[in-house]
């Protein structure tokens, strides 16, 4: 959700928002939002699939120092109506635009869509890396069953305690202890005192500077436009008493508000206001009926209902099935935690209701086919076990530079016919079958390892074009760094981020090095073939969640680095070998033997180095 300018107007007004000094209070965090503002970062390489996981750890350090406690809830599914897909569809277009432009060394705007924010990229495993680290860090959080805003404003006035975020709806709802907007959170800057600098927004001072009844907030969201109404694209222009046209898309939107804020103050209820709402749009012949059912609608998105999130977060319990909206009734009641404890993908509620689903756009040569094509037949089991053998589902992906759909079968491997969630075994062999690995293939292989190396398997595999030689090693270098790093975190007692470390050694410290070079524009060909492991990877962790865990999860924060792999393959094609890079220490060498023996499926190899193996 969102009201296109409103951020910047109130920022216009000056003292609506006031300066704070943050401590020693509860916040509900608004997750997926926070997660895009701490990627988006100077700091971040997006055009290699940023690594961001140290920036979430700084900041949640930091609201630790300051005696906060965070309770984070990220967005799971969305409204049962899909009156949001069509702004969705067109983030997925700007995406793709803007995937193109990074692929060559370039930033800028997309195709003329205005949400900024929808048009960037996330990495295919940032979501998990972000709740990894929650985890890690004993941070509480929840994931959402519907669109997060309700819950979260829901919980803060339950707690009343304030919201953090950037999404500006928080603007709208009436939350008694008032909004953080993050973009004047200013947690880096936590003082020597224990405190945050940042603005505090109360919809008190709102009312109070515009001289409105705060119950008219929502019908000012809504009239304004949001991802859910927009009365202007409905065919209902605005005129005002000068009889003079003002498109609420058109700058300035500061005009436009003023406007409507003054044309408001005269009414003090709500009902009053929607009486007189054809006095201010012109309709033709347009149906008014239409256009007040669709403000109603929109005015109910911003009303607080009671959440289903405080028992979790107070006893780890499930939702209440009978405080669930109805369009949820689709989910089995089995599904409901883990759903909310982030250990199940949310998208799989969509396919549940038989809902078209858009798949994520990343940093790849669009001259070729899209690379979550690899993962297809991955994700066709997913389909299988939720809906059954033969039905379809719905995808958006990119074909060439533009977003298309089609659909996609669901299919059941041979082990997952008579197949039981309860017997470990069966599970296994469902996994594998998918992925076309043996059980014995990963003998050798750390548990916690066996994931990634049986995906790394299956992508040998399906990638198209093929991985050459160089990409495997450097995908498994990077998997050996990240096992060293985890190995040789602190274990002190308090959280540690992923800087924190014993002794570097001098692998790691060879390979850090080649993290800190000045980022180069990506390899087309290489960011590619990467784009298709990570998302193999993604719905490889998709189905093994499905499947409750047949293999052990790994921390996909030491799996891949894609400023590290992209260096290293560089490296690679120049001549470095990975033993001279692991050098001087055999642990490494023999972690990396043992993946690449069991990460390619061509057998011996009569070729040297480190892995006796050909990787193509």
């Amino acid at each position: 959700m969102g009201i296109q300018g409103l951020t910047s107007f109130i920022d216009h007004c000056g003292t609506i928002v006031k300066y704070d000094h943050f401590r020693n209070s509860k916040v509900v965090i608004d997750g997926s939002n926070i997660f895009h503002f701490l990627y988006f970062n100077p700091s971040v390489d997006q055009q290699h699939g940023g690594d961001f996981e140290d920036q979430v750890c700084k900041f949640f350090k930091a609201l630790r120092d300051c005696g906060i406690e965070p309770y984070v809830i990220i967005d799971g599914g969305s409204d049962p109506t899909d009156k949001k897909f069509e702004t969705l569809r067109k983030r997925a277009e700007s995406k793709i635009d803007t995937a193109n432009m990074l692929s060559k060394g370039l930033r800028g705007a997309s195709r003329g869509f205005k949400g900024l924010q929808g048009a960037r990229l996330i990495p295919t495993l940032a979501r998990q890396v972000f709740k990894e680290v929650l985890s890690s860090l004993g941070v509480p959080f929840a994931q959402a069953l519907s669109e997060a805003d309700q819950e979260i404003a829901s919980l803060a006035q339950r707690w009343k305690c304030p919201v953090l975020s950037n999404d500006n709806d928080f603007y709208i709802f009436d939350i008694q202890a008032g909004f953080l907007p993050m973009s004047h959170f200013k947690w880096q800057n936590a003082s020597v005192q224990n405190y945050i600098p940042c603005k505090l927004y109360t919809t008190t001072s709102f009312c109070r500077h515009f001289n409105i009844n705060r119950q008219l907030l929502p019908v000012f969201a809504a009239i304004a436009g949001n991802d859910y109404v927009n009365l202007d694209k409905m065919g209902f222009p605005f005129r005002w008493k000068d009889n003079s046209p003002m498109e609420p898309n058109r700058k300035p939107r500061v005009v436009f508000f003023n406007k409507l804020l003054k044309w408001l103050a005269s009414f003090q209820e709500k009902q009053e206001a929607l009486d007189n709402v054809h006095l201010l749009i012109g309709h033709g012949e347009n149906n008014m009926d239409a256009a007040l059912q669709a403000l109603s609608q929109g005015i109910e998105t911003y009303q607080i209902q009671p959440g289903c999130l405080e028992r979790f977060f107070n006893d780890g319990e499930a939702p209440d099935p009978g405080l669930l909206p109805d369009h949820l009734s689709v989910l089995p009641d089995w599904t409901l935690l883990p759903l909310t404890k982030g250990t199940l993908p949310p998208y799989m509620i969509y396919i549940l209701q038989l809902r078209p689903v858009i798949q994520g756009i990343q940093v790849e040569d669009h001259s070729l086919p899209s690379g979550n094509i690899t993962s297809r037949p991955i994700r066709q089991v997913f389909y299988g076990l939720l809906l059954g053998e033969g039905r379809e589902v719905e995808e958006y992906d990119r074909e060439g530079k533009n977003l298309t759909s089609s659909k996609v079968k669901a299919i059941l491997p041979s082990a997952a016919q008579l197949l039981q969630l309860d017997t470990l075994d069966q599970r296994l062999e469902v996994f594998l079958e998918t992925l076309g690995v043996s059980q014995s293939t990963l003998n050798g292989v750390p548990p916690h390892l066996g994931l990634p190396v049986a995906v790394t398997y299956y992508w040998q595999r399906h990638a198209h074009p093929r991985p050459d030689r160089p990409l495997l090693q450097a995908l498994l270098l990077g998997l050996v760094f990240g096992e060293l790093c985890r190995q040789r975190k602190t274990n002190d007692s308090s959280p540690s981020c992923v800087s924190g470390f014993i002794e570097e050694g001098l692998v790691l410290e060879r390979m850090r090095g080649l993290i800190q070079r000045p980022a180069m524009s990506p390899d087309l060909g290489v960011a590619h073939v990467f784009s298709q492991w990570n998302r193999c990877m993604r719905d490889g962790l998709d189905l093994n969640q499905l499947l409750c865990l047949p293999l052990p999860e790994p921390q996909c924060a030491w799996l891949y680095k894609g400023t590290l792999v992209h260096q290293l393959v560089d490296q690679l094609r120049g001549g470095v070998t990975p033993d001279s890079l692991l050098m001087e220490d055999p642990s490494s060498v023999q972690l990396y033997r043992e993946a690449e023996t069991t990460g390619q499926p061509d057998g011996p190899s009569t070729d040297s180095g480190a892995g006796g193996r050909r990787g193509c």
